[in-house]
């Protein structure tokens, strides 16, 4: 039986924490995790042999390199995305994940994004541009399908 591929991506972090919640899934799929290289990231290697990719840690807090990072993690996106060849994307955001999701959606792949448990009552930014597009759009708490009237709720991956 052939598996489907799966590629969970986000930033490190609590992104990063809220996707691995979906670690009983890796089992059932073949899947890649993709996510910032960072200290605390570095780990995954190890414990996820042959199934974990980089892209170069980001933050907006320095907006004279930010935007060459997040023009090179769109390259490295592509690569990855090229050599794997998913047939679902499925994030937790945030900006990492972005162009992951865009490139996907270009190649007519199916995007479920999970905005992240922290965001109650506010909108993130990587999720308002995705949720134009994705295939399933999940809110972990109900007051959210205010903002999202299209997600569904499935409550909390915790």
């Amino acid at each position: 039986m052939i598996k489907k591929k799966i590629m969970f991506i986000s930033s490190s972090g609590g992104h990063l924490s809220e996707l691995l919640q979906l670690k009983v899934m890796f089992e059932k799929y073949d899947y890649k995790i993709v996510t910032e290289l960072v200290d605390s990231t570095k780990y995954l290697k190890n414990k996820y042999p042959h199934k974990v990719n980089y892209l170069i840690f980001g933050t907006k807090k320095n907006m004279i390199t930010y935007p060459f990072i997040l023009l090179i993690n769109c390259f490295l996106s592509l690569f990855y995305f090229l050599l794997y060849r998913p047939q679902y994307i499925i994030t937790t955001g945030a900006h990492t994940a972005g162009p992951m999701c865009c490139i996907g959606k270009i190649f007519r792949k199916k995007i479920i994004y999970i905005e992240s448990f922290a965001n109650r009552n506010v909108k993130s930014v990587t999720g308002s541009l995705i949720y134009k597009f994705a295939d399933l759009f999940i809110v972990q708490w109900k007051d959210m399908l205010k903002l999202y009237p299209k997600a569904k709720y499935f409550g909390s991956i915790y």
